[in-house]
């Protein structure tokens, strides 16, 4: 039994996970507030992958990250799970972030291949974990940088499943993480979470509530699972696209039509507000990807809401009129929506 879609975290029992190589994780599955080490995993150096030298210095923060974020590369999905591939895909990565994007080293501070093998990013990424008192600074979270410890996994998962190799060496990875750091469960994040961007793909981050209740059971910690802000992209349609339209509506984007779609107009009036408000366009960064600039998600959506009651006049109680229907929840003149409220509807 894998370690996954399972609720790990009732009382007093023990499972196993099958491996990346016919090995078993055991998962003991007690009350929270009895926290059990977890073993550090195999990661492989930047020296064994055979990096290049950073062409600038390395930052080290004298503070713990505060998020573990889960990124996919965006690339293909190969059928190659040899150690091999697993250094070549570090040397690819690194070689575009330098080359392409200009930066001193690889974004992110840790690679996690299809076939579950784990390499180390930015240099001094290990050194500095196993340390579990310092960061090093990585670019992979636009704005987040000196919060984040981000994890890149080889693919793209916006319609198709993680390999089981690369599953169970991600819950492994994320618990000795949060181990090492004290990080809580609700701490660990994806790409999105931060930056309207499809990143780590739909079906990826549908496994997040999942990975944390894992980590959870495997460190004998609560698990919380946190709010999130939807992704709404070119082609998504219902609700939450009608919504987003008539919020867009509210704020001067008047071309935006209100019939639930996410067309062109929609996607250049979303552009057009966060350049209006000042909000960088920050992608995923592992690979080269389509244009994600007119995506609703984490950055868009607190420049949109606002309070409201159901009942009053314009787009805005219109938008929460839309939700509060949709999720089968009195529409009353009298029922506000606020900020927390508006979460929990497009949840």
């Amino acid at each position: 039994m894998a370690v996954t879609r399972r609720a790990l975290l009732r009382g007093g029992f023990t499972v196993t996970a099958v491996g990346a190589l016919g090995a078993t994780i055991p998962i003991s599955a007690g009350a929270a507030g009895s926290p059990r080490a977890v073993t550090r995993p195999t990661m492989h150096g930047c020296a064994e992958w055979g990096a290049r030298p950073p062409n600038g210095t390395i930052q080290v923060l004298d503070h713990k990250p505060t998020y573990i974020v889960v990124h996919h590369t965006a690339g293909g999905n190969s059928n190659d799970f040899s150690l091999a591939h697993a250094f070549q895909i570090s040397r690819d990565i690194q070689n575009f972030h330098m080359d392409g994007r200009g930066w001193i080293d690889t974004g992110q501070q840790l690679t996690n291949s299809r076939g579950g093998h784990i390499t180390e990013g930015r240099h001094r990424s290990l050194e500095i974990l196993d340390g579990g008192t310092r960061h090093v600074m990585g670019a992979n979270v636009g704005n987040h940088n000196s919060e984040v410890i981000g994890i890149e996994n080889e693919g793209l998962y916006s319609s198709v499943n993680v390999t089981q190799q690369l599953w169970d060496s991600l819950v492994r990875l994320v618990a000795y993480i949060a181990q090492k750091y004290g990080i809580p469960t609700s701490q660990i994040k994806g790409h999105r979470d931060f930056n309207a961007t499809e990143c780590p793909g739909q079906v990826l981050y549908g496994r997040l509530p999942e990975l944390r209740s894992a980590v959870g059971a495997m460190l004998g910690t609560a698990v919380t699972q946190p709010q999130s802000w939807p992704l709404l992209k070119p082609g998504a349609s219902g609700a939450k696209v009608l919504a987003a339209q008539h919020l867009l509506r509210a704020r001067g984007f008047g071309e935006v039509p209100t019939d639930g779609v996410f067309g062109t107009s929609t996607f250049a009036a979303v552009r057009k507000l966060a350049t209006s408000a000042g909000v960088a366009y920050e992608p995923c960064y592992a690979s080269r990807t389509a244009d994600e600039s007119g995506f609703v998600g984490s950055t868009t959506w607190p420049l949109l809401v606002r309070t409201v009651r159901a009942g009053d006049p314009g787009d805005v109680a219109a938008a929460a009129r839309t939700l509060l229907t949709s999720r089968g929840e009195r529409a009353g003149g009298d029922v506000v929506v606020d900020t927390a409220r508006w979460q929990r509807l497009l949840s």
